[in-house]
């Protein structure tokens, strides 16, 4: 296969996985606030949330975690002199972290379907924003390659990640004051 079509299909399983990814704990975020409502909209909104959560999980997150991995290495088997090149350790470490991160995810959906949602919303907002850092890094590290320090690099995510972390209890404070 053309290793274009193969970046092609790689690109497309990336932005999924992520819109999966985005949207996964925003949806634990709604699950954790109806649980606190009366009913009957609690159980309508658990029961509305459990089928949403389960189609995102199983039939788009999952599958394209999977394809966008699999299309990833083979660019890599194609073209193994990325391996050599610093950006792309980095790249996989962050890869890594999204797959810590999908497994955790995997947790959270498993612990929903036994038992209530103990994780404040407050807690799932901030998790909700850690494919978010994830991606800014690594969109900067394939577009920039080596062109910059790596501590560069570091600071500006660890900026991005305080900016981000500041912003969800400014979000929380202000939901607090209505």
């Amino acid at each position: 296969m053309d290793p274009n079509a193969i970046k092609s299909l790689h690109v497309i399983f990336v932005v999924t996985w992520f819109a999966g990814l985005f949207y996964i704990f925003r949806l634990y975020v709604y699950h954790a606030e109806a649980a606190n409502k009366e009913e009957p909209a609690r159980s309508i909104l658990l029961q509305q949330f459990g089928i949403m959560e389960k189609k995102l999980w199983y039939i788009i997150t999952w599958p394209s975690a999977v394809l966008a991995s699999f299309f990833g290495l083979w660019l890599i088997v194609v073209n193994t002199a990325f391996l050599a090149q610093p950006w792309m350790h980095i790249k996989l470490f962050f890869v890594a972290l999204l797959w810590v991160y999908m497994v955790y995810g995997q947790k959270v959906y498993t612990r929903i379907q036994i038992e209530p949602l103990r994780y404040s919303s407050l807690r799932l907002r901030l998790l909700n924003e850690v494919p978010t850092i994830i991606l800014i890094a690594v969109v900067f590290l394939v577009v920039m390659k080596s062109s910059f320090h790596w501590i560069y690099g570091a600071l500006g995510i660890l900026g991005v990640a305080s900016i981000i972390t500041g912003a969800v209890y400014l979000y929380k404070k202000k939901r607090e004051q209505k």
